[in-house]
């Protein structure tokens, strides 16, 4: 895809025949992609306990949700998602943004899909508050929250997801107000 290239990008809920892509992003992918994001490869659990997270998931009502998933799609394909984990429904929660295929990453498709995906959990969730804190280290999804209008927080040391090993992670925070402001929402 280049960056002359038009293409559909669509953002919707999760579905039972999303979680085998899920799945293959999280026990497939190059070992050096998941450090790069700060994830620890040892605390990545098993096909069937990630499998009966994905489907509890499905089956949960909004105000139950502890996480809760977006797909994003490039012409009707699933590319990758975006999720919100430590959910304080109609507070706050933790925001992860995930594209799995390299061939995707860098294209400027992450910035739109990201955005796409902020109604869903504001909305949804009713949240007064979106966190997110990627790996200080990687620059990508640092330059995407800050370019769709999260207020830097702070940066500092933690673990900052059940998959993660210690590290520098940067604090962004979205208010609902922001939100509202920025994508009308």
């Amino acid at each position: 895809m280049s960056s002359g290239e038009r293409f559909s990008l669509t953002v919707r809920e999760i579905q039972e025949g999303d979680i085998q892509g899920i799945l293959s992003y999280w026990l497939d992918s190059d070992s050096d992609h998941l450090k790069s994001m700060g994830v620890d490869l040892a605390k990545i659990p098993p096909l069937d306990q990630l499998q009966m997270r994905l489907r509890t998931q499905l089956k949960q009502s909004y105000k139950e949700k502890v996480s809760y998933c977006t797909i994003w799609e490039i012409d009707g394909e699933a590319v990758g998602h975006c999720n919100v984990s430590d959910i304080l429904y109609g507070k706050t929660a933790s925001m992860h943004l995930h594209m799995w295929a390299n061939e995707n990453r860098g294209k400027g498709c992450g910035l739109k899909l990201v955005a796409m995906s902020l109604p869903w959990f504001f909305n949804n969730l009713e949240l007064e508050y979106l966190i997110c804190e990627p790996y200080a280290l990687n620059p990508a999804p640092n330059k995407t929250i800050e370019r769709l209008g999260f207020e830097f927080v702070k940066e500092y040391e933690t673990i900052p997801g059940s998959l993660n090993f210690m590290q520098p992670v940067k604090q962004w925070r979205l208010s609902r107000d922001k939100f509202k402001e920025t994508f009308g929402n």
